[in-house]
């Protein structure tokens, strides 16, 4: 069936249904302890009927204003060939502006720590939904409250111990759960709602006013409970790449929106009726005999949420590799068609062991609460500071309209930041500690990377030179292919003077390949290797990779069959690699301490031939000491 606008084709449907089941984990089970913390947190706000008209105003205001408008609307058009998030926003950004520009490194701070701040998230994130939810059989049977917190680490552990499994055996199953999820949380909203239709008057943004006027102070406090129902909406820019623009907003509009507002105004209308209710109003919102099977429905929900927010760190920890900023780390690839799906050991047990720590140490999803939104809302106003950025450079924008649409944007952001900053005492600490560690880690790798370059492109040979001289100075040639892997496309590669210097022997055929990763998702097929003859047996190689892709040396080197390489296969080919021994130098360009911490990461990284593809019977590793 065509889609001619009048229908929507069955792939249309397909896409909407995974978007759903990916996208919308986080901000869909918001609603299992958003709308409590409005009332209960350290704002103290009495739960009456104008108070609850005012916060279920700020709710949908929220929504419509930060999601529909902010990320449906205006972000999500910034789009770097197809990819969201914010490091692919960071790299959209960087494309137009010179090397030299002074606002360069501004904004790749700004970038970086943007992205550093969703590690934070992602530890925060489970905690926080399978306590939520395992905290109903609280409601069910109060004696079962000891039990809480065990099963809660045990679905945790449960989670994180089959990522090396990948999405793809379950993945299918997470359309369907959520489209039942938000089915279910209109559906037991819909009956308060017909008993108590007065809490439709919440539409009105005058009840979110009256309501910030006349609470003063408390009314920030307020905000930060807010700020929850929306903290899943820099997901749905993330993961614009799995399922494209269209899916992501026709099902927000058409069916997530719908059903969240329809469930706070449930919650609403609850208490208005029941204040005491309030201790726990999504599971209250329920009949006795429906409360087991929504726990059960909850848990799964939070945990297609948390695996959401985990396969996000796993692609973030990927592309800040690939860009430079990270050590090579193990990454494998769970599923032979997605490029996409991978799994990272290191940072899934890191992921782990906190968010265990935290369901330990904070023992309830109020209390997490404290340290949730702090992250997602300074992420949320750097993407909007980016966001301007993008208006005027790339789509060319005029200032006043840029400036316009941003600074509305940011309003709202600095009263959401505003609100959470109060978190920070009791918790919020937390994901900003974490975020200033691996932005300091990030900024040593890239700084300390940068030097061991600068060193040795200062003792670079022409390949000019080097060929006059091979002429004078003839050596012998073996059969086979050489590959000398080189991060620098002119000269001639250290590795191929060190074997010359040790072995005094050349390969028929030489290789000099370079691998430049580009600040886009996926070069094209056609445009990925660029294969130049020389003279002598000589080739000049540069392969041209994207910062979501892996970059596979062998698959790379049969496209250059094309250009008259003669390549039989890795059996038949010789790779040569160096291994720096990084020693401390006689001039520092960092502190001490920071150069030990870069000679750690820098031994420790993954070795380059597992990375690259490479088979190890066929690796010749040549290593030089290279002062920091």
């Amino acid at each position: 069936m065509e889609d001619n606008g009048k229908h929507t084709s069955p792939s249309a449907r397909a896409a909407a249904l995974a978007a759903l089941g990916i996208v919308y984990g986080d901000i869909g089970t918001s609603p299992l302890y958003a709308f409590r913390e409005c009332f209960v947190g350290e704002g103290n706000v009495a739960v009456n009927a104008s108070s609850i008209l005012g916060v279920l105003s700020l709710i949908v205001w929220a929504l419509i204003v930060v999601v529909s408008i902010k990320y449906l609307a205006y972000i999500l058009r910034a789009d770097n060939h197809g990819e969201g998030g914010i490091l692919a926003l960071l790299t959209l950004v960087l494309a137009p502006l010179k090397r030299k520009s002074r606002l360069r490194p501004i904004l790749i701070t700004i970038g970086l720590f943007g992205a550093c701040l969703l590690y934070g998230d992602g530890m925060i994130t489970p905690a926080i939904s399978v306590l939520s939810a395992v905290e109903g059989l609280v409601v069910a049977t109060p004696t079962l409250e000891f039990y809480v917190l065990p099963i809660a680490v045990v679905i945790l552990i449960i989670l994180f111990a089959l990522q090396h499994r990948g999405t793809a055996t379950i993945g299918g199953l997470f359309g369907p759960v959520m489209l039942l999820w938000f089915s279910t949380l209109a559906l037991l909203a819909l009956p308060h709602i017909i008993g108590t239709p007065r809490v439709l008057a919440a539409l009105l943004p005058t009840h979110a006013i009256s309501f910030l006027f006349s609470h003063g102070s408390q009314s920030l406090m307020v905000l930060g409970g807010v700020f929850l129902v929306v903290t899943g909406g820099e997901a749905l820019y993330a993961d614009l790449g799995h399922f494209g623009r269209r899916p992501i907003q026709v099902t927000w509009f058409f069916f997530v929106l719908p059903a969240l507002i329809v469930h706070y105004f449930g919650q609403g209308a609850l208490l208005i009726n029941h204040p005491e209710a309030i201790e726990n109003p999504f599971y209250l919102l329920a009949p006795s005999w429906a409360l087991v099977p929504l726990i059960l429905l909850s848990t799964l929900a939070t945990v297609i949420a948390s695996q959401a927010v985990i396969t996000g760190a796993f692609s973030l920890t990927h592309q800040a590799i690939q860009l430079g900023y990270l050590p090579r780390l193990e990454i494998q690839h769970t599923s032979p068609t997605h490029i996409g799906q991978i799994y990272v050991p290191l940072v899934n047990w890191i992921l782990l062991l906190s968010t265990v720590g935290l369901v330990l140490g904070f023992r309830s999803s109020g209390n997490l609460a404290n340290a949730y939104g702090v992250a997602v809302v300074t992420t949320m106003l750097i993407t909007t500071i980016l966001g301007l950025v993008v208006s005027r450079l790339v789509w060319k924008w005029a200032l006043p309209a840029a400036l316009g649409i941003s600074i509305a944007f940011l309003v709202v952001d600095a009263g959401f930041l505003s609100a959470n900053i109060l978190k920070i005492p009791s918790g919020g600490w937390l994901p900003l500690v974490v975020a200033a560690v691996m932005f300091f880690l990030m900024a040593t790798w890239r700084r300390g990377h940068e030097n061991v370059r600068r060193r040795l492109a200062g003792h670079r040979l022409e390949f000019h030179d080097f060929l006059e001289d091979l002429r004078e100075h003839p050596l012998p040639r073996v059969p086979g292919l050489a590959v000398y892997l080189d991060g620098n496309p002119e000269g001639v590669p250290h590795t191929l003077l060190h074997n010359i210097k040790h072995n005094h022997v050349l390969h028929e055929q030489i290789v000099m390949l370079t691998i430049e990763v580009h600040e886009i998702p996926k070069v094209p097929s056609d445009e990925r290797l660029e294969v130049v003859a020389l003279e002598e047996g000589f080739f000049r190689a540069i392969a041209h990779v994207g910062f979501k892709e892996e970059p596979n040396i062998p698959a790379l080197l049969r496209r250059a069959r094309e250009e008259g390489l003669d390549y039989e296969g890795t059996q038949q080919t010789s790779f040569f690699l160096g291994r720096e021994n990084l020693v401390r130098g006689r001039h520092h360009t960092m502190a001490w301490w920071r150069e030990a911490l870069f000679m750690f990461l820098a031994r420790n990284q993954r070795p380059a031939d597992l990375y690259f593809g490479l088979p190890s019977g066929r690796v010749v590793e040549l290593g030089q000491q290279i002062p920091v």
